[in-house]
């Protein structure tokens, strides 16, 4: 979700998965303070855990790379904002935590939301499965698969379903 941001900054993002229609709205978000992006991350030449790993102390990816994880500094980071927080809501892995070579960071994100002293709200399939990997599926007072109608209940969007209870 960051190489949106990451591309209409006009850093380099290499081969990482970006969805184009999230770079002008994430070039309309760009600056605001309650926006936490990666400092660092780890990139992999293909989405494979035996491929090659490297550790980037920034967030420019190179030709021929693909960001696969947050870096240690930011996992630790946004680890201490979970700690301050009264209410987490998550929505989706920090990367592609299915590859242990790439599980550090969302490991370290979830472990945070497991132990977090406010309410604990996880919407999503990969947040769901992320948890189930880690062990700590149990540790959170709320946990949904469906992410997408989460975030859309979070808009204050009507859901269908929960339009026909009424």
């Amino acid at each position: 979700m960051c190489f949106p941001f990451f591309k209409a900054q006009g850093h380099d993002i290499g081969d990482s998965l970006c969805e184009e229609e999230g770079v002008e709205p994430a070039r309309r978000l760009a600056g605001q303070d309650k926006i936490h992006l990666p400092d660092d991350l780890v990139a992999g030449r293909a989405f494979k855990a035996d491929t090659e790993r490297r550790e980037l102390d920034g967030i420019d990816v190179p030709d021929g790379w693909m960001g696969l994880d947050v870096g240690a500094a930011t996992a630790e980071r946004y680890a201490g904002v979970i700690a301050e927080a009264g209410t987490v809501f998550w929505n989706g892995p920090m990367g592609a935590f299915e590859l242990e070579p790439f599980a550090a960071g969302t490991r370290r994100v979830a472990e945070a939301i497991a132990a977090a002293p406010g309410t604990t709200v996880v919407g999503g399939g990969d947040s769901a499965a992320a948890l189930a990997h880690f062990g700590l599926a149990d540790e959170v007072d709320h946990l949904s698969t469906g992410g997408g109608a989460s975030l859309e209940l979070v808009e204050g969007k009507p859901l269908p379903g929960v339009e026909v209870l009424s």
